[in-house]
C-alpha cells in the first residue's frame, strides 16, 4: 500500500503518515551501517520525516543520524528531520531543563553540527519551562525560524492551555506561531490527544506528531511473560518501564486486542500503530525499531488502516476504554 501524506495542521509541509524516530535505539542498540539501513527501508517506503532529539543518548542520536544521512546521500528537499531542546547536555544553571534564550539559540547549533545539516525541518521545545517566559521562549523560537535554522517549530508535552499562550504570544507579535504538538499517543495514552487538544485544532490548526504508537513495547505482546533480555524494558536506565510492562490489567487488554489483530490478519504492533494513525488529527505516527525487518513489518500498518472499520474501533474501546467526556 502506498504512503499516504498529511499536512502538519494547517502548515503546508506535509508528513507521512508513518515516520521514523532514533529514540532510544540511536548509539544506544544502533550504531551508523544498522541506523542507515533502517532509515533506507523506511525512505523507501515512502516514509519522508526522520525525527531526533538534543537529548537523545547525549547528542550520540543526532551523530548517528547525521552520518547515516551523509551516507545515504538523499536529496535534502525529499525528506524532514527534527530536534527537540530542553533537558540540555550539561548541567550549568542555563544549561539543564530550561527554554532559555541562550540555550535555545546554542543548542540549535549544537543540534546542526551533530546532525549535519544546515537546518532542521522542525524544532521542538521537548517540554514546558516554567521558569522561563513564554514570551522569552516564542521569540528565541520566532529568531530561530527567521534564521533559516529551523523551518516551523512546535512543542512536546504541552498543556493546550501553555500551547495557546505560546500561539497567542506569537499571534500578537506577528511571530512564527508554534506548528505542532509531539504527544504521547497510544491504545492506553488517549486523553490529551483526543480530549484536552481538542479545541486547539479547530481553533489554531494545531499538527501532532505523536510518539509511542507501541506504549513502550507493551503493545507487542512481547512482555505477556515477563521482560525478555533483549527489550527496551531490560535496558539500563528503563526500569521506570517495568511496572508499566509487567501490570495484569494491562496485560489482560493486550491479551484481547491481540484476538482482533489476528481476526484482521495482522501483528499486534502493525494494529496498533495503524490505530493511532486511524485519528485524523494525527499528522503523523512516529514508529522506532531496533533492527530492520521491525522497520520492514512497521510500515504494513498502512495495509491494515482500510480494515478498521466502525466495528472494529468499537470493540477497542470496549476493551481499553474510551477518554471520559467533561463532567463524567
Amino acid at each position: 500500500m502506498k504512503m499516504e501524506y498529511r499536512r502538519l495542521g494547517r502548515a503546508g509541509v506535509k508528513v507521512s503518515a508513518l515516520s521514523f524516530g532514533s529514540w532510544v535505539t540511536f548509539h544506544n542498540q544502533v550504531q551508523i551501517d544498522s541506523a542507515a539501513e533502517m532509515m533506507r527501508i523506511a525512505y523507501e517506503a515512502g516514509v519522508n520525516f526522520f525525527d531526533n532529539a538534543e537529548v537523545y543518548a547525549g547528542g550520540k542520536s543526532e551523530e548517528v543520524m547525521g552520518a547515516a544521512l551523509k551516507k545515504l546521500g538523499w536529496r535534502r528537499g525529499s525528506y524532514l528531520v527534527s530536534t527537540k531542546f530542553f533537558w540540555g547536555l550539561h548541567d550549568g544553571p542555563n544549561e539543564r531543563n530550561t527554554l532559555n534564550r541562550k540555550r535555545l539559540l546554542e543548542a540549535i547549533d549544537g543540534s546542526l553540527r551533530r546532525l549535519g545539516l544546515d537546518y532542521v525541518d522542525l524544532v521542538f521545545c521537548h517540554r514546558p519551562d516554567k521558569n522561563t517566559p513564554v514570551e522569552e521562549t516564542a521569540r528565541a523560537m520566532q529568531d530561530i525560524v527567521a534564521s533559516g535554522r529551523a523551518m516551523y517549530w512546535g512543542v512536546s508535552e504541552w498543556s493546550a492551555d501553555e500551547i495557546r499562550a505560546a500561539w497567542d504570544v506569537c499571534d500578537k507579535y506577528g511571530w512564527h506561531r508554534p506548528t505542532m504538538e509531539q504527544p504521547e499517543y497510544n491504545l492506553f495514552h488517549r486523553e490529551r490527544v483526543e480530549k484536552e487538544y481538542a479545541r486547539l485544532y479547530e481553533d489554531i490548526g494545531l499538527g501532532t506528531t505523536t510518539w509511542s504508537p507501541l506504549a513502550s513495547g507493551l503493545l507487542t505482546g512481547k512482555y505477556q511473560n515477563g521482560i525478555p533480555a533483549d527489550s527496551r524494558g531490560a535496558l539500563k536506565g528503563y526500569g521506570w518501564l517495568k511496572d508499566k510492562l509487567t501490570d495484569p490489567e494491562n496485560l489482560a487488554k493486550v491479551k484481547k486486542l491481540a484476538k482482533i489483530a489476528k481476526e484482521l490478519d495482522c501483528t499486534l504492533a502493525q494494529f496498533a500503530i495503524a490505530w493511532c494513525a486511524k485519528n485524523p488529527n494525527v499528522s503523523t505516527v512516529i514508529t522506532g525499531a531496533s533492527r530492520p525487518e521491525q522497520v520492514s513489518e512497521n510500515m504494513k500498518a498502512l495495509e491494515v488502516l482500510p480494515k478498521l472499520t466502525e466495528d472494529v474501533m468499537a470493540q477497542v474501546d470496549k476493551i481499553v476504554g474510551k477518554p471520559k467526556e467533561e463532567g463524567e
